[in-house]
């Protein structure tokens, strides 16, 4: 059984947070409600998430400031945030937002449809991420110990094994790519521009991993994912 991605939503109106379960449950993924920037904080000490749904306006700990800690630890620092807000300061509070971390800034009330399917490409990407950490780590215990004890585990060859895990990567980077035109084709703002970044830094990161276990490239130094 697939472990679902953990989805962490954090904004101190209960009412908004039940929406937002409304609109997200249809993704299947686990959702964790947080009403407080610190609550947030703790939730991050123990679990790992996909994306986090994060208000800007709330008391105490706002936003901007939840993701500045977020984005200082370094168990946190990569996880993809995703701001709300109901009030637009224009384009200086905007920049505030991507200056924070953010990989998208999105105004209330938005559209239940986009936002669910932004949320969706995160975690499709966690996923793989997972499946691809899980593989590779198998794959480079077999490259180590000369391709004994680990091809009965896996049940095929390393070779079919490498170019299976390179389909499933080539697929999450098909999506990533049609999420990239998808948003250029709604605006050319700094939320298209910011996620299609972060996006490109993680396949990157990824299939440069999956290349460097490919035989003859020295897989058992392969870069960590």
């Amino acid at each position: 059984m697939v472990q679902k991605a953990k989805i962490l939503l954090v904004d101190d109106r209960p009412e908004n947070l039940l929406a937002l379960e409304a609109i997200l449950s249809a993704l299947d993924q686990t959702l964790v409600r947080a009403s407080s920037g610190e609550e947030a904080l703790k939730a991050l000490l123990t679990d790992d998430f996909a994306v986090i749904l994060l208000d800007v306006q709330m008391p105490g700990m706002d936003g901007f400031e939840t993701a500045a800690h977020i984005k200082r630890r370094e168990r946190t620092r990569d996880i993809p945030i995703i701001f709300l807000t109901a009030i637009n300061h224009g384009p200086h509070h905007t920049f505030r937002g991507y200056a924070a971390g953010a990989v998208d800034y999105i105004s209330k009330p938005f559209d239940p449809w986009v936002l669910r399917a932004k949320v969706s490409v995160f975690v499709e990407l966690y996923m793989k991420n997972c499946q691809l950490r899980e593989q590779a780590a198998l794959l480079r215990l077999q490259l180590e110990g000369g391709g004994q004890g680990v091809t009965g585990a896996l049940g095929r060859e390393p070779v079919a094994l490498l170019a299976e895990l390179s389909a499933r990567l080539a697929a999450v980077e098909e999506q990533a790519e049609a999420l990239s035109k998808q948003l250029d084709d709604e605006s050319a703002d700094a939320a298209a521009v910011a996620t299609a970044a972060h996006l490109e830094r993680k396949l990157t990161g990824l299939r440069r991993a999956l290349d460097a276990l490919e035989p003859g490239t020295g897989g058992a130094s392969a870069p960590p994912l």
